[in-house]
């Protein structure tokens, strides 16, 4: 086909309507290598699961998939809307934009993966291992990170309201602008500073923590949140008048 665009351009010469036919057919060859990219695409969402799997775009709704092996596969915007992933390894997976809405991600293996972008409401991250992992940008309102490795996982502008990282560990985690509205850090383990610079605190958990080499904290921060007697807080910080906070039943 390229052979003969080219020699369709050489006998058209330099004419207006030599140009115009070119462009007419490079649209055409366009056209058609994209169909045929979009159809290789849709044919992998048959695929059984396996390392480097292209699933992208691909409808994995309320599926049972725990245990799978999906290393470095593409799952680019793929719908896992309720889907059992526990006990996977997604390890440098690509999952941006994916669905995880009340999916399960319990105990799978993430390190390095890619969940930018994620809507995950009432996501099952506990006890996952997501060291590396980046979580930028993603809706992650009441996702349970309970026990979870999360150590160098970055979280900027991530959407946690409510999110629970009891027991979880982060050291070296980033929470850069996220919102942490209600958001339970109590109970986590880390050592070293983690990064709150510009993030939401409204009520947040951070009862118990010492996090005197905490990042980007400031006063402001601090009167929003909830904390106690024992946390430690970064030098020329103090404790807020109202804390303790009451208990959050909801």
């Amino acid at each position: 086909m390229v052979l003969w665009v080219a020699t369709s351009a050489e006998h058209a010469g330099t004419s207006g309507e030599a140009v115009k036919r070119r462009g007419i057919i490079a649209c055409l060859v366009a056209v058609a290598v994209s169909g045929f990219a979009s159809s290789a695409a849709a044919a992998d969402c048959k695929n059984l699961p396996g390392p480097e799997t292209n699933w992208q775009e691909c409808n994995k709704r309320q599926l049972m998939l725990g245990g799978s092996d999906l290393k470095s596969s593409n799952l680019v915007d793929t719908d896992f809307a309720s889907t059992d992933l526990s006990g996977a390894d997604l390890t440098a997976a690509n999952l941006e934009k994916a669905t995880l809405v009340r999916a399960s991600l319990a105990g799978a293996k993430a390190d390095k993966a890619n969940f930018s972008r994620v809507e995950a409401y009432r996501g099952d991250f506990s006890g996952i291992s997501a060291e590396s992992a980046l979580f930028v940008s993603s809706e992650l309102q009441r996702a349970d990170f309970t026990g979870a490795k999360l150590k160098g996982a970055d979280f900027e502008k991530a959407e946690l309201g409510r999110a629970n990282f009891d027991k979880a560990v982060l050291t070296g985690t980033r929470f850069s602008v996220a919102n942490l509205s209600r958001a339970n850090l109590s109970g986590a383990l880390f050592e070293g500073p983690l990064d709150f610079d510009r993030a939401f605190m409204f009520l947040t958990r951070i009862e118990g923590l010492d996090l005197a080499a905490a990042k980007g904290l400031t006063q402001d921060q601090v009167d929003l949140a909830c904390g106690d007697a024992a946390t430690k807080l970064p030098a020329g910080l103090r404790a807020s008048a109202k804390w303790p906070c009451p208990p959050d039943d909801d």
